[in-house]
């Protein structure tokens, strides 16, 4: 799912803080005692639920605070907003997590979404592990009616000058299957599709067959299919709320004519985070992601190129819009503290910071870094689950302004 689906400019900020307040008044306001005789106390370790007996008190108890097998955790969150990208924006989002016997939490997140400018977006991501963790399967599905603005290639662009309009329909087909080779690491092969038709792009004046000069895949139709080679570390139990080990992903893609290719290219990812903890008297996180996208060889079509917001769960650049930064090669970094506000976890706060490159076209060199910072606040919605409510507002160095809202942690 689009995660990412709050980010816009200084002319909307107050929204931002609106939600930072709506989101603390409610935490701070459920987590008071119950007046009523008959409501349960909140337990230690409390989670939205846990705050809905208060008001409810028939709702059954849900005491375990990890995810057993057999045991399931659906979440549906209705969401109502507003961005400079979209427009109003209406969106339901789904998260689905299991345990089965001796593996890690299987996750599926989707999300269905319409937009005020006639945007049309659903996705589903999965990541499923069998028994044992034997084999691990992850998908990435997205099907986008999406007119978006884009901004060029490389570091040197603005949010004012240049700006393209482009409208286009998406799918992607993501989907790789894993075995196990030695604890915590995996390898496998997969395919992957991005398909994009019916693009139009005009800028203030007229139509334009290319934006910043780049003659691949800008106008019409453009595919890029190929298999993928996969490489993983895992060492996360539950990647919904990390709570300790690594993850290193590598996948090296070849984008072939024969399987319906616009251009032939080879790409590389490679995505490595981390989880630790400061202190052993608290259970605070320090989260560093590095994620890094580059071409080997060939010219993707423009719009497969690397770019700010377009990782699997669309949160990389966090205080930037999705597509601001767009180049043969990306690479990007962030760290996050996470920090409990509330004795019984129900409400919880992080601070990041992230920094972003891309390549310029002529000198296919990095020039230029642009980083962001940023706040936001937790709210448990699962406590079996751990599954969080994230709201995040970034600041970027170029003026840009970003609220984000996801299921789960960013990373």
């Amino acid at each position: 799912m689009n995660n990412s689906i709050f980010s816009g400019k200084p002319r909307y900020r107050h929204r931002a803080w609106q939600w930072f307040v709506a989101v603390l008044v409610f935490g701070l306001s459920v987590a008071r005692p119950a007046r009523a005789q008959d409501a349960p106390p909140l337990p230690p370790s409390a989670d939205v639920v846990d705050v809905a007996r208060l008001a409810f008190p028939q709702l059954a108890p849900h005491d375990s605070l990890s995810m057993q097998h057999g045991q399931k955790a659906l979440l549906v969150v209705p969401v109502l907003g507003y961005t400079q990208q979209t427009g109003g924006i209406a969106q339901l989002a789904f998260s689905l997590a299991f345990a089965r016997p001796g593996a890690n939490v299987s996750t599926v997140l989707a999300g269905a979404a319409y937009t005020a400018h006639d945007q049309l977006i659903l996705t589903a991501t999965s990541s499923i592990w069998l028994p044992d963790n034997r084999w691990y399967f992850v998908g990435d599905w997205r099907l986008m009616r999406y007119p978006q603005s884009t901004y060029g290639l490389g570091m040197y662009t603005s949010t004012t000058d240049r700006v393209v309009s482009m409208n286009y329909d998406y799918l992607r087909i993501y989907e790789s299957a894993l075995r196990r080779v030695a604890p915590a690491w995996y390898a496998g092969l997969g395919y992957q599709l991005d398909y994009h038709w019916d693009i139009v792009s005009r800028n203030n004046f007229r139509e334009v067959s290319r934006i910043s000069r780049y003659r691949f895949g800008v106008e019409g139709t453009s595919v890029s299919s190929g298999p993928v080679l996969a490489l993983l570390h895992d060492s996360r139990a539950n990647a919904i709320n990390p709570q300790g080990g690594r993850y290193l992903s590598t996948q090296l893609r070849t984008n072939l004519k024969a399987l319906g290719s616009t251009t032939a290219s080879e790409m590389l990812l490679i995505d490595a985070r981390t989880y630790l903890h400061p202190s052993a008297h608290s259970a605070n996180i320090l989260a560093f992601w590095s994620y890094n996208a580059v071409t080997i060889a060939g010219n993707p079509p423009f719009l497969d190129l690397p770019s700010t917001g377009w990782d699997t769960y669309s949160n990389t650049g966090r205080g930037f819009i999705q597509g601001r930064f767009r180049g043969d090669d990306l690479l990007y970094g962030e760290v996050e503290y996470r920090y409990g506000i509330t004795r019984n976890h129900l409400l919880g706060g992080v601070v990041f910071a992230n920094a972003q490159s891309v390549t310029e076209q002529e000198s296919r060199r990095f020039e230029r870094v642009m980083p962001a910072a940023g706040a936001g606040l937790r709210l448990r919605l699962n406590k079996v689950s751990n599954t969080n409510l994230a709201v995040d507002y970034g600041f970027g160095a170029d003026g840009s302004h970003g609220l984000s809202l996801n299921l789960g942690e960013v990373f």
